[in-house]
């Protein structure tokens, strides 16, 4: 039946122009050349689309024969296969272009994911004959092509571990490599085009070849994926990366279509011309898509060949540090990860001890801490909060005397974490000690300047009321830092001022803290007294709820609070006993 209407409208056709076929010869056409598709007369049709007499009306008809056969040349196996496949080529060599493009990005697009990577290995050679088919009119139709292949290749999974690359069991790296196969002859054409000097490209030019420009979408939309959620691993671990490679192609095929890469790389601080167009810096170069070349280039040194080597490391750093910025304020872990490698990598080529005061009126130098101490403090993967942790202590070290002063002052004013005060209290001992050393003496860490320092130090956040077992850390850290400058430094020398300043330490900090203690050990006590009371009484539950503070204890056994109210008496006592033992050192040195 298919094929009588099939062959029926093919003889009405021959008589007429293409403007005289009808709107239900269109319909005819299309349904029942699909049917005979679908029902295995494949040979019937390819006989009527190779007849000279038809081809008029397969130029103007025939990609509505598409869906069918890239359904039969997807399967493989089908018993029709070379005539689809003879069908399919006529089809692309005889159909008008834009009506083929319009008809094979449709059936790219489908919502399968088990065949996408199949897909695109199938239809992007056609694509690309399609493309260069339309000579100069090419670039809006291989922007939207490469868009949609990109939306498809989003749809695939992201290998998580070298076996999954390796046997590249998504196929991510076998349609990477098919989408580089496609893009090269439009990146060769935007070159040649470019070296002939017919367009000024780049970050320093004025404007850009359309082509350049729909290529330039393709590789920042690739930077931010698939290249900026996959972990690249090097050629010692993977000796064949499909991904590496694909990354070093787009970093290539950026500096064949006249983006430097130290220019883009550099754009947060080096002022470039402006490019006419809506939005364009914030279009035309992303932010995550820039994070990720950023990445790409100093972790993992891709396309190292090309980067100019002048660039100090300070100006290196100062560039990367809105990447980092941005990496480390985002919540995928994925995206956290390449902060703490990048920010790890730009700081280490920086000498210790090297970095002025003057970069933390930079807002990058304050927010990238800030962002490190949510890793550090927030973070659900422990490994990346350890790593939060020493990439934030190599960024002090880089520091010289005035900016570790100025980021201690910082850093406490703004963290609200006992834990991160804590580590910034004992950085600051540090320096202190460094300084106190014969021959290392400096204006920061001792005398007049250091006071402020220590009064932020040796203060409690909410007085007597604070709750100790909440700022542990910072106030076992101050003791520590308060015994041991009473030790070390002199009555007499008094080089870092704190006997003249101790006894506001003793208003500010002693003396409430010797009034919280008795406070806390009271409460502590009567909670536990009332605990063991609860668990005498029989005809309570075993499962209790204890109040400490506002704070409701998590539902547990009485016998686990207990332990838990006891462990809190001990901490009370650890306390007290360092104070102690500072209040002893502070009455000898008095009576001398």
């Amino acid at each position: 039946m298919a094929l009588e209407q099939l062959s029926d409208v093919v003889q009405r056709c021959q008589s007429l122009s293409e403007d005289g076929y009808s709107a239900e010869d269109h319909n005819t056409f299309t349904l029942a050349g699909r049917t005979c598709i679908e029902e295995g007369n494949s040979a019937q049709v390819l006989s009527i689309v190779l007849d000279e007499k038809n081809q008029d009306l397969v130029r103007c008809m025939g990609w509505n024969l598409l869906p069918p056969l890239v359904k039969v040349l997807l399967k493989k196996e089908d018993r029709s296969l070379p005539q689809c496949l003879a069908i399919f080529n006529h089809l692309l060599e005889t159909c008008r272009p834009k009506e083929l493009l319009i008809g094979l990005l449709d059936q790219l697009e489908h919502d399968d994911p088990d065949d996408v990577a199949e897909r695109l290995h199938l239809l992007l050679k056609p694509l690309q004959r399609v493309l260069l088919s339309l000579g100069s009119r090419k670039a809006s139709s291989l922007g939207m092509t490469l868009s949609s292949v990109l939306d498809q290749v989003a749809k695939l999974p992201i290998p998580q571990t070298k076996e999954q690359e390796e046997d590249d069991v998504f196929s991510l790296g076998r349609s990477c490599a098919d989408l580089i196969d496609f893009v090269k002859p439009f990146v060769h054409e935007a070159e040649q085009t470019l070296l002939s000097g017919e367009t000024a490209g780049g970050p320093n030019g004025d404007t850009e070849d359309e082509l350049q420009t729909e290529l330039l979408k393709f590789c920042m939309k690739s930077l931010s994926h698939p290249l900026l959620e996959v972990q690249l691993r090097d050629a010692d671990t993977l000796p064949l990366s499909p991904l590496r490679t694909f990354a070093t192609e787009i970093l290539n095929i950026l500096g064949a279509i006249g983006q430097s890469l130290s220019g883009l790389m550099f754009q947060p601080v080096m002022k470039r011309k402006q490019v006419l167009g809506f939005l364009e810096e914030e279009v035309r170069y992303p932010k995550n898509s820039m994070a990720s070349l950023a990445y790409l280039v100093f972790v993992h040194h891709l396309a190292a060949d090309t980067f100019p080597s002048v660039f100090s490391s300070v100006f290196c750093l100062r560039c990367n540090m809105e990447h980092v910025s941005l990496l480390l304020s985002r919540t995928e872990d994925y995206k956290v990860q390449k902060g703490l490698e990048l920010y790890e990598r730009s700081l280490v080529r920086v000498d210790d001890g090297s970095l002025p005061a003057a970069l933390l009126e930079i807002k990058t130098f304050l927010t990238v801490p800030q962002n490190l101490v949510k890793v550090m403090t927030m973070c659900p993967r422990h490994d990346l909060r350890t790593k939060g942790l020493k990439v934030f202590q190599i960024s002090i070290d880089k520091f010289d005397t005035e900016a570790k002063y100025q980021f201690f002052q910082f850093m406490l004013r703004t963290s609200n974490h006992s834990g991160v005060e804590g580590y910034i209290i004992k950085n600051i001992k540090t320096q202190i000690d460094f300084a106190l050393q014969p021959g290392n003496g400096n204006t920061w860490f001792e005398g007049v300047h250091l006071l402020p320092l220590l009064r932020k130090v040796f203060s409690l956040p909410n007085g007597p009321e604070t709750d100790l077992l909440q700022n542990l850390d910072r106030v076992m850290e101050a003791l520590n830092l308060l015994r041991y400058l009473v030790i070390r430094d002199k009555v007499t020398e008094n080089q870092t001022g704190i006997w003249t300043e101790l006894y506001k330490v003793e208003d500010t900090f002693m003396k409430p803290l010797r009034v919280g203690l008795n406070m806390s050990r009271a409460h502590y006590e009567m909670e536990l007294n009332n605990t063991k009371e609860s668990k005498k009484d029989k005809s309570k539950e075993s499962v209790l709820t204890v109040s400490v503070g506002d704070e409701k204890l998590p539902n547990m056994t009485s016998e686990s609070q207990i332990q838990a109210l006891y462990s809190a008496l001990h901490t009370f006592d650890m306390i007290e006993s360092v104070l102690v033992r500072i209040e002893e050192l502070i009455q000898v040195k008095d009576d001398l």
